[in-house]
């Protein structure tokens, strides 16, 4: 892969927003066998997506922010809290640091929005990334689409 340029922006036409799903659907459905049906749900047609594309227009990775009502069933209610999600960079992009920029980035949305923390659902492997970004780890380990998962929070 290329070292090429980068920039990480919110997905905010369809052409943005398509480029998000499919990285998506390399990352989830075809690598790690999730469902179709499962990956693609009602939150992201409200949800904040935001997109890190190479400076030739190819995708490397995406992610999504839920905030407001949208969040509160996966924040238990707390308006205060957004909740990260679908974070995924494609094989080739991955040790760049598109991550963590993908991840910064939610964040500033969620600070922008007023927010005081970000939850997210980690699968386990990725538990030493997000806890090296600050994440905390709560509650017990739970599968989501047959992928054992963590709950974690980070204070804005």
């Amino acid at each position: 892969m290329s070292t090429r340029a980068y920039e990480v922006r919110v997905a905010e036409d369809p052409a943005d927003l398509e480029a998000c799903f499919a990285v998506r659907k390399q990352v989830f459905v075809v690598e790690q066998g999730v469902p179709e049906d499962l990956e693609y749900d009602e939150y992201d047609t409200t949800a904040l997506h935001v997109l890190a594309i190479r400076e030739d227009g190819v995708p490397l990775g995406t992610g999504r922010l839920l905030y407001g009502e949208t969040a509160a069933e996966k924040t238990d209610g707390d308006l205060s809290l957004g909740s990260l999600g679908r974070l995924a960079v494609s094989q080739e992009a991955r040790g760049l640091g598109i991550g963590v920029a993908l991840v910064r980035a939610i964040e500033d949305a969620a600070r922008a929005r007023g927010l005081s923390a970000v939850d997210l659902h980690a699968q386990t492997h990725a538990l030493g990334f997000y806890e090296r970004l600050g994440y905390e780890p709560y509650g017990p380990q739970y599968e989501e689409a047959g992928i054992p998962h963590q709950g974690m929070r980070r204070a804005l």
